[in-house]
């Protein structure tokens, strides 16, 4: 094998057209899913304090959004719902008429090209914050799935063309599966958040969802930060039960979950750079200690290279513009 002098790895780097040429990741917009949250009401659009740039926003002007954001050439969103009342059963999130579910009809009839997953949990309909039913303090595990699999058929009755488990019960992948496919939707598939952390950097999100749990924590159900092995796992089982993509959350600090999953299943791939990674980047770019555009672009190649196929990013509609 050569060595230097006749090696000399830098002549790729001195012309920008030749480092294009030689580039192994590309970030596209096409890769981008963007997050969005809905509330009831008319004409809203209220800025989420601790994730500067995104919005809580009323049906009629997530409608102008989504109109947009096609334009801007993004081929997908996920949405998130605040009910105007919440209770302990979380009945918001199945209703027909729940906040998603009129958003999402509203979406589709306004908006052709645009992809609309919803993303299934109970936490933001909660009147205690938690993702399931409560006995005490105790989650219940498979009575939860069931509303969970309620709430997936009546997002997809109301037209979303993916559904998105956030929630990390047992069997929950499985139940929704069987009630889309005895419904006649076995072309809906399933992203999974197959890998969740029970993670600090979902602060930001609770405020935008209103979804911070009353009491506790979620670490009888999300992940523990310190496990690897256990990633594989839960994937495999949500790959056995029915999922067509597989997710894993957050992103930044699991960059090696991520390849690992990859490497491992080979399976189609989402990765969430969830809220504290884009209000840290935002954050710190405001302040002058990095620069934010270079910064935001950096984490999210990383993520790509890593092995995701999507991003679910807050900066998706930055990118769209930059790129576009």
């Amino acid at each position: 094998m050569a060595t230097f002098p006749i090696k000399r790895l830098r002549r790729l780097r001195y012309n920008p057209v030749v480092r294009d040429m030689v580039r192994e990741t590309q970030l596209n917009k096409e890769d981008l899913i963007y997050p969005l949250f809905v509330v009831p009401g008319e004409k809203i659009k209220k800025e989420i304090a601790s994730m500067p740039g995104v919005y809580q926003m009323s049906i009629d002007v997530l409608v102008e959004e989504c109109k947009e954001l096609e334009q801007l050439g993004l081929p997908a969103v996920i949405l998130f719902g605040i009910p105007e009342h919440k209770d302990e059963k979380g009945s918001d999130a199945y209703n027909p008429e729940g906040i998603i579910q009129r958003a999402v009809r509203a979406i589709k009839k306004e908006v052709k090209n645009l992809l609309v997953i919803t993303d299934i949990c109970l936490c933001e309909y909660t009147s205690h914050g938690h993702c399931g039913l409560l006995d005490g303090e105790k989650i219940l595990n498979d009575e939860t799935v069931e509303l969970l699999a309620r709430e997936a058929l009546t997002h997809v009755q109301a037209g979303a063309d993916m559904v998105a488990p956030s929630d990390m019960m047992d069997g929950r992948v499985a139940a929704i599966r069987k009630i889309l496919d005895e419904n006649g939707f076995v072309e809906i598939p399933i992203m999974s958040y197959a890998v969740k952390y029970a993670s600090g950097f979902y602060g930001p999100f609770r405020d935008a969802a209103e979804s911070a749990p009353a009491f506790g924590d979620r670490r009888s159900h999300q992940m523990d930060v310190a496990n690897a092995l256990e990633a594989l796992r839960e994937a495999e089982t949500d790959i056995e039960e029915g999922a067509d993509i597989i997710m894993v959350k957050p992103a930044g600090a699991y960059l090696d979950i991520i390849w690992r999953v990859k490497e491992k299943f080979g399976m189609p791939t989402a990765a969430y750079q969830v809220s504290g990674e884009y209000s840290m980047i935002k954050a710190a770019g405001k302040n002058g200690w990095l620069d934010e555009q270079r910064v935001m672009l950096e984490s999210l190649i990383a993520i790509k290279r890593a092995g995701a196929d999507m991003i679910l990013t807050y900066f998706a509609k930055d990118i769209a513009r930059l790129l576009k």
